[in-house]
């Protein structure tokens, strides 16, 4: 089948980002696999070609807006769910060291098979709760930066996500563009984490309104935390 790659190819102009004709393939061929997989399983609502390309492909990568991606580091995207905004991330910078980790096992088979089909290197997809693998000294910790499109709130997330950013390193949550009172209600997660807010940066993607919550890692997370399975988000910091 042939795609029109007009709204692809503008938008990975905008983001100055430019593919090998090999890495234009790797999208397709996932972009193909994730609508087949999703006729047996929830993976997403969205499956229109040009909606994918929009509102997970660029919108993945539209990282590149805050952090340099052609470093060398470590990266965990947390609740990946069908694999964003990890597995976009990695098709365009090979050169990330990427762990994907969702909850629910059939993502993450689902992933395993997209990276063997693809033949990306350096790239595992894990079968945990951030709760528990949060208390892992192999990942605790470890990861320069740590990525999440995951839908809860900041501090929830932050509590997930932030034990396993290196200090110095970064956590980076994507948001939609009304974001003001959630950071707020943050303050408190942020401090007790080891983080501090470094910026929150808005833009515009399509009709969307989006938003990067950017924090720094500045000293270690307290061994407590992620508190056990379900409380981080039943009751947020």
């Amino acid at each position: 089948m042939t795609y029109n790659l007009e709204k692809f190819l503008k938008g990975l102009e905008e983001l100055q980002i430019e593919l090998s004709d090999n890495q234009i393939k790797q999208f397709i061929r996932y972009y193909e696999m994730l609508v087949e997989k999703n006729k047996v399983m929830n993976l997403t609502a969205i499956t229109e070609f040009d909606e994918v390309i929009e509102k997970h492909f660029l919108d993945s990568l539209s990282l590149i807006k805050v952090y340099d991606l052609q470093k060398e580091v470590s990266v965990m995207d947390m609740g990946t769910g069908a694999g964003f905004p990890g597995i976009p991330l990695k098709i365009a910078f090979p050169n990330l060291r990427m762990t994907l980790a969702d909850s629910l096992n059939k993502r993450i088979l689902f992933l395993q098979e997209v990276i063997e089909k693809l033949g990306l290197k350096d790239i595992d997809a894990l079968h945990a709760r951030a709760e528990e693998l949060g208390k892992n000294k192999e990942y605790r910790e470890k990861f320069d930066l740590v990525v999440s499109r995951a839908v809860a709130n900041l501090s929830s997330l932050e509590e997930y996500c932030v034990p396993f950013v290196k200090i110095g390193g970064n956590f980076i949550s994507y948001k939609s563009g009304e974001i003001e009172e959630e950071v707020a209600n943050a303050k408190n997660a942020t401090f007790l984490l080891g983080g501090k807010m470094k910026e929150v940066y808005k833009f515009d993607l399509y009709e969307q309104k989006r938003s990067f919550v950017v924090i720094d890692k500045v000293k270690g997370t307290p061994k407590t935390y992620p508190r056990k399975a379900g409380t981080p988000t039943k009751t947020p910091l």
